[in-house]
């Protein structure tokens, strides 16, 4: 099997050499920091296709390894370790990771980025189930499970239950759309994830004992669910007719189930026939679940499986071990044992006596192992008769361990390197043990619970480790149960701590193996109970005394018995002499010898160590050399140990008084009585008294200091209740005075407060009357502005009122000059026919230019008062501006205007008057011109025409009535 350690490599081969096609395990990946301390994987989880798989350690490194393409990548640093991890979403290079803070995350494997960061756990995420789209994904904590988007990375609905009711699991079905929830009271319900409607349950069987579920496993094809607990039983459902089809028994070693895997098989259509079981050994278990029968398993006890994750395609298998390695399994070599052939027959004949007795020969089947039948057919099976070997069958017999090992060479390894292989020390040693693994017989032993002489055990033995200390408690109480005396020995603690710490892992191997040493290597112990045993330490002191006189002498001299230099290295199986690994190849030597060979180890100790005890005279400093560790070569010890095991007579030597190895029974463990059962008994009715007496006094005390805590907290009441009242007063006289200082504090506020509203009102005052001005001057200015305005206006039309007096002036000049040509004209005409006609034509025209002066004057008269109209209306506005009348102001000017308009208009009627005169005039000159000038008369009309066409435009243009 090949290791590959990552190590701070960041890519880099799965594996070195291509695995050969007969091994199961095709390589095992490991990871060592600084310091060569290796660090754990925690989570695996496959992607779609089966050939890739993420993994996560314990220091939040996640990896992708890829099977097919033999390369591992490092993808991403977390900083804090994976509680769950899901590889099977719908862009393929995505996966969510679910952290120890409570948060998933979801990465790129090829880019390395953030893509999302989801929140809403308020405990650790367990597992994380993915829809078959990649679309949906559950997470499930211990008080809730939610259902996630994946395409936006929110959360669309929270399952809340009860508190006394925790989950257990949720996840989704395979191709389907249906969600389960398995609650701790196992209940099991399904949802429709759409709706989120509660489409059935799962009745929750009646009969039987509760299993507790704790894992699940469904078929590729949804049909069935394999539920199991803490129970070697299994629960197997149907969920199309939601009924409990079969319930299989695992073998007796399965006491709880820890998680169910079921194995894909590309021809079941996905019905998968073969489920896993991984219990609390750390086994897994493959099993038939239609025949029941056990097909392969996978790890072992020294080699144990903490979690295992199965490929889609059914290709292999990643388990995480216990010791935080990464197994990856190819399943066709697992499977490779169901498709061998039937092995052969072969009966081996001995040349023995014929009177031998053949009915010995027993065949074990397996159960981890299932072979098929050959088929029969009608030929004898040939037998091919072997020569024996030289050894004899009883020595063989002997010699032969379980598991196929063999002593005899078991015992050659041992003295060709000193000790066994560190991987392989604890397989040999149950073999050497012949461990019986009696879990029935030991759980009724645990099940008893801790044996009352050990409830106080970490009190005289703290053990910094909580796991040590339990499991140590747990051990000594099973020996307890077991027999009587071991509830009474004091240093039996020592003896079993080392096994303790070895088996911490395995309780069951650990009692086993310490009732196994107290059985074989501890003969003899307890028949001088409760002293120590005086026949085997004067054993002890009888071979000593055969290979070392001097030295014996000594100890004499300086008053140390063997009860000191023997007792502490046997009571303590020399564990506090030596280190962990001299330890390890002592007992090595120690299980693979004779039960006498610890004693005679004990004589080699102390004869390797004789140059410093003879150094020593004080007893102190011989209690300190024996129970601390010195300066001494473990091989020597071993080797003076053998040499003396060789040497010694028969007479002292200890394999006179220790009977040979006797393994434990397989089924019930022995009785055990090898002790004075009256002292035992009788102890054990003493410290039952002395317990009882104890309970009394206890409970008398807790009684006596009740009543002293109450006499205690009556006084301690008293003295309150009155300290209580004298601060009572203090506090009201002082609260009183805060109160009068208060109310005082609160008239000068109000005062202050007074003024300042006073100040706010003559402020608001001022603001008002500064707005008012503020306002009468705006006011003032608009009144300005309008009146300028007006003003303009007003000089606007009075410039063109001149404008127009001055044409119209002009016009009358020119009409006075075409009228005094015409005149002339007409006297020219006139003068030589007729100067009467003439001079009343000129006294006529004399006549009419004189009115027509006196209507010019009067117009300009007329011009003249407008315009002192004009100047006493402005200065009627000027005097209504300054006086701030506006009202009467606007009338005053509103009749000026009026009378101004009414003024025009009479002066244009009496400008019309006149000029209507002025035509009746001329009309009259005209007849007097056709009487006088009857001849002219055609010329005289034209002419008339002519001036009435010339004053046609000023009347006109005068008559128009101002704006």
């Amino acid at each position: 099997m090949e290791v590959t350690d990552i190590g701070n490599k960041e890519e880099g081969k799965i594996w070195h050499r291509k695995p050969t096609s007969g091994r199961s395990v095709l390589v095992t990946v490991v990871r060592t920091a600084q310091q060569a301390k290796t660090v754990r994987f925690l989570h695996v989880a496959f992607d779609t296709t089966g050939d890739s798989f993420l993994a996560g350690d314990h220091h939040g490194n996640i990896y992708v390894f890829d099977i097919s393409r033999n390369r591992f990548r490092l993808v991403q640093k977390t900083g804090q370790a994976c509680t769950a991890l899901a590889f099977t979403l719908r862009r393929t290079t995505e996966f969510l990771v679910a952290l120890a803070d409570y948060t998933i995350k979801c990465f790129d494997k090829d880019t390395k980025q953030l893509v999302s960061w989801m929140r809403g756990h308020e405990g650790a995420v367990s597992s994380i189930s993915v829809h078959s789209s990649g679309r949906y994904a559950i997470t499930t904590s211990s008080d809730t499970a939610q259902l996630w988007d994946l395409d936006t990375f929110q959360r669309k609905r929270k399952l809340n239950i009860k508190q006394s009711v925790g989950i257990q699991r949720v996840f989704f079905l395979p191709l389907s759309n249906t969600i389960l929830s398995c609650f701790s009271d196992d209940s099991i319900f399904a949802w429709e994830s759409d709706t989120l409607f509660c489409k059935y349950q799962l009745p929750v069987p009646d009969c039987g004992p509760r299993i507790s579920y704790k894992a699940f496993a469904v078929a590729r094809d949804g049909k069935s669910l394999a539920a199991g607990g803490r129970s070697n039983l299994l629960h197997l459902w149907c969920l199309e007719s939601k009924q409990l089809v079969r319930v299989i028994q695992m073998p007796t070693q399965v006491r709880t189930v820890r998680q169910l895997e079921f194995l894909p098989d590309s021809f079941d259509g996905g019905a998968n026939q073969t489920l896993g079981v991984l219990s609390q050994d750390g086994v897994m278990r493959f099993i038939n679940i239609h025949t029941c029968k056990l097909l392969f398993h996978m790890g072992s006890h020294d080699d144990a499986i903490t979690a295992v994750t199965v490929s889609p395609n059914g290709r292999h298998v990643v388990a995480i071990m216990d010791n935080g390695s990464i197994n990856i399994y190819s399943v066709q070599s697992l499977t490779q044992e169901l498709n061998k052939p039937p092995p052969s027959q072969v009966a081996v004949v001995s040349s023995g006596g014929a009177d031998q007795d053949l009915s010995g020969l027993k065949v074990k089947v397996r159960s981890e192992v299932v072979q098929r039948p050959a088929k029969s057919s009608g030929r004898r099976t040939q037998v091919k008769i072997l020569r024996p070997p030289a050894v004899s069958a009883a020595e063989d017999k002997e010699n032969e361990l379980p598991a196929g090992l063999n002593k005899k060479r078991l015992v050659a390894l041992l003295k060709a390197f000193g000790e066994y292989p560190a991987k392989y020390r604890m397989f040999v040693w149950r073999s050497l043990l012949c461990l019986p693994e009696n879990h029935a017989a030991y759980s009724s032993l645990t099940d008893k619970g801790l044996h009352s002489a050990y409830l106080t055990l970490h009190d005289k033995y703290p053990i910094k480790s909580h796991k040590l200390q339990r499991g140590l408690q747990r051990v000594l109480s099973a020996l307890a149960h077991w027999a009587a005396i071991f509830g009474e020995v004091e240093y039996l603690p020592l003896v079993a701590f080392p096994f303790v710490k070895l088996f911490q892992n395995n309780p069951m191997l650990c009692f086993e193996v310490v009732a196994t040493v107290i059985v074989n290597w501890c003969q003899h112990w307890f028949e001088y109970f409760p002293n120590p045993p005086l026949n085997i330490l004067s054993m002890a002191e009888n071979v000593l005394a055969h290979h070392d006189k001097e030295l014996l002498q000594h100890l004499v001299d300086c008053g140390v018995t063997s009860q000191l230099y023997v007792w502490p290295l046997l009571e303590t199986l020399f564990s506090e002499v030596l280190t962990r690994d001299e330890w390890l190849k002592l007992f090595d030597n120690i299980f693979s010898n004779h039960p006498s060979f610890l004693l005679v180890a004990c004589v080699a100790y102390v004869v390797c160590c004789r140059e410093p005890l003879l150094l020593c005279s004080q007893k102190q400093d011989f209690e300190y050399f024996f129970h601390h560790r010195n300066n001494l070569d473990v091989g020597a010890v071993i080797r003076e140990a053998y040499r003396l095991m060789g040497s010694t007579p028969d007479d002292i030597h200890p394999k006179t008084l220790l009977s040979d190895f006797t393994p434990l029974t397989k089924g019930q463990y022995p009785v055990f009585n090898h002790y004075p059962e009256f002292i035992v008994e009788y102890q054990s009715r003493e410290r039952e008294k002395i317990r009882l007496q104890e309970m009394e006094y206890l409970r008398e005390r807790q009684e006596v200091s009740a009543l002293r805590a109450d006499v205690v907290r009556r006084r301690a009441e008293e003295e309150t209740y009155y300290a209580q009242q004298e601060m009572l007063q203090k506090a009201e006289e002082q609260r009183r005075n805060i109160l009068a200082q208060e109310e005082e504090k609160l008239t000068q506020q109000r005062a202050k407060l007074a003024a300042m509203k006073r100040e706010l009102k003559v402020k608001e005052l001022q603001l008002l009357d500064a707005t008012r001005r503020r306002f009468l001057k705006h006011q003032q200015d608009l009144r300005a502005a309008q009146i300028h305005r007006l003003d303009q206006e007003i000089s606007r039309k009075m410039d063109l009122r001149e404008q127009e007096t001055a044409a119209a002036v002009q016009d009358l000049e020119v009409r006075q000059m075409e009228l005094e040509t015409q005149r002339k004209r007409l006297e020219q005409h006139l003068l030589k026919e007729q100067e009467r006609v003439g001079r009343e034509v000129e006294e006529e025209v004399e006549v009419r230019m004189r009115k027509a002066e006196r209507e010019e004057e009067s117009f300009t008269e007329l011009l003249h008062s407008t315009q002192t109209n004009m100047q006493a209306l402005e200065e009627s506005l000027a005097e209504a501006c300054q006086l701030g009348l506006e009202s009467d102001w606007q009338r005053e000017v509103a009749d000026r205007l009026q009378q101004v308009d009414a003024e025009q208009q009479r002066k244009r009627e009496r400008l019309a008057e006149l000029h209507r005169q002025m035509l009746a005039q001329e009309e009259r000159l005209a007849d007097t011109m056709r009487d006088v000038a009857g001849s002219k008369w055609d010329e005289v009309m034209s002419t008339r025409a002519q001036l009435q066409e010339q004053r046609q435009p000023w009347t006109s243009a005068d008559t128009d009535p101002l704006p």
